[in-house]
């Protein structure tokens, strides 16, 4: 995937500005697909100038003008052969995983702080993927919304975020706790052995 099926998978949600399209990622896209805002920003006029996305002109008053994008038939069609296309499997790439794979063998306090601090943006994270979620559902239950709401595709994917984010703090913390209890066993001094026998 490249971040040209994301942008445009996130458009089809409605008309963005770049700023609106940069907090709709941090927030909702953000779980599958991460973006800096300056990527957006190139992205997006990459996509004008294929076709794929179209831009208009808003005048605001007091404040600067802005540009509003939706998704072309050309768009449309680029996802649709996108979806269609064989999806690659997925696979972790996360440098504090290295940290914890290392640390047998070196000061064990800076990754079980870096594991707390996950563990807390995780959490942060699950409580507004939660709010989202319920923002969709309404007055629905879950299973309802699952069998008969819409949007599917947007809910889908927060929901994936959301347990990917709530794994990954029950993990850090389990983790973190783990260390913690191990460095302070190691710091205990080891009884000495009866020799008397």
């Amino acid at each position: 995937m490249s971040l040209r099926h994301a942008v445009l998978a996130a458009l089809l949600s409605g008309e963005y500005s770049g700023y609106e399209l940069a907090k709709a990622f941090d927030v909702g896209v953000a779980n599958f697909w991460y973006a800096r805002p300056q990527q957006l920003y190139l992205e997006l006029s990459k996509l004008e100038n294929d076709g794929l996305i179209s831009g208009r002109e808003v005048v605001q008053q007091a404040r600067p003008n802005k540009r509003l994008f939706t998704v072309t038939d050309a768009g449309l069609a680029e996802l649709a052969h996108f979806a269609a296309t064989a999806s690659k499997p997925s696979f972790i790439r996360d440098d504090l995983l290295v940290k914890v794979q290392a640390v047998d063998h070196i000061d064990a306090a800076p990754v079980i702080a870096q594991l707390e601090q996950r563990a807390a943006a995780a959490a942060a994270k699950v409580e507004i993927l939660d709010k989202i979620l319920r923002r969709y559902r309404g007055d629905l239950d879950e299973e309802t919304y699952l069998r008969d709401g819409s949007p599917i595709g947007p809910y889908l994917t927060c929901l994936r975020g959301r347990r990917f984010e709530q794994e990954h703090h029950d993990w850090s913390v389990r983790a973190a706790a783990l260390l913690r209890d191990r460095a302070t066993r190691d710091d205990d001094p080891v009884p000495a052995t009866d020799q008397s026998r």
